[in-house]
């Protein structure tokens, strides 16, 4: 079932307003929660940023109770099993109206979500995927996670033409992130990643895999980094809600290094998987 603006539809029942500003323009914002064995993992992170991106865009949402009150409805709603791997997808429209590039106003938004199985990655974690450098063209509000993902998507595409799982964008030389995740390097037993500017989404996952890192005693520099220094990088990774701890083992054709995944990785994807079901 989709929850559609106060309403239930069925999966082959239309339920798209076609004056919604999030159609046309991209007006809006998302948020993906994962579910692990039956709850929401991180919500309450989910909807701080939901929050700050609302803001950011001057956009009306719900309140964070009537969310997660609804938030657990679909999950009803939709019959997932306890033991089910899952995701729970929601976005925020700024609302219905005549079609004008201004913000109108005394209009509401529109919310819709749903919840729907999703296996973890589990096979691209154990044996690594294969990565392109990509021209990073999006946008310069990465941190909003809003409905404006064709740039990402064009990307991706990039990779999959070229036969490979990922792309990892760059500025004139500097390394951003990758499509959907953020990006993270090893270099002589340290962890790099790029700070959390306007150029990249404030990843939850991110956030988590710093943490970890500092727990373990791991050093994280959050700093912008140049495609050469990825290059020659000894471990890299990717951290998302969907593909969690992710390494990968080729960049651009060439291993990354001994092309195997890294030790560090390793202790990351246990000590994720600890905090998981702790």
């Amino acid at each position: 079932m989709y929850y559609v603006d106060g309403a239930w539809y069925k999966p082959d029942e239309p339920a798209i307003f076609p004056e919604d500003r999030g159609y046309q323009f991209g007006d809006g914002i998302y948020e993906v929660v994962r579910i692990y064995h039956g709850y929401l993992y991180q919500w309450d992170d989910h909807m701080i940023r939901l929050e700050r991106s609302a803001k950011e865009l001057s956009l009306t949402i719900p309140s964070r109770k009537e969310l997660t009150e609804i938030a657990q409805e679909v999950l009803r709603q939709c019959f997932l099993e306890s033991s089910e791997d899952a995701i729970l997808y929601m976005q925020i429209t700024r609302g219905v109206s005549d079609r004008q590039f201004p913000f109108p106003s005394n209009i509401r938004p529109v919310l819709t979500m749903y919840a729907k199985s999703k296996s973890r990655p589990i096979q691209q974690m154990q044996s690594g995927v294969r990565a392109v450098l990509i021209d990073d063209i999006r946008w310069l509000r990465c941190d909003i996670k809003s409905l404006n993902l064709l740039g990402a998507s064009w990307a991706k595409q990039q990779a999959v033409e070229q036969s490979v799982d990922e792309a990892i964008l760059h500025r004139n030389g500097t390394v951003t992130e990758a499509t959907s995740a953020n990006l993270f390097a090893v270099k002589n037993d340290k962890l790099y990643t790029h700070p959390a500017t306007n150029l990249i989404l404030h990843g939850i996952t991110r956030q988590t895999v710093i943490q970890l890192a500092k727990n373990l005693g791991i050093p994280v520099l959050e700093e912008a980094f140049s495609v050469n220094f990825v290059q020659s990088a000894d471990e890299l990774f990717i951290t998302g809600t969907t593909s969690e701890i992710t390494p990968i083992v080729e960049l651009q054709g060439a291993r990354v290094g001994d092309g195997q995944v890294g030790s560090i990785v390793r202790r990351l994807q246990e000590a994720f998987e600890n905090h998981i079901i702790s």
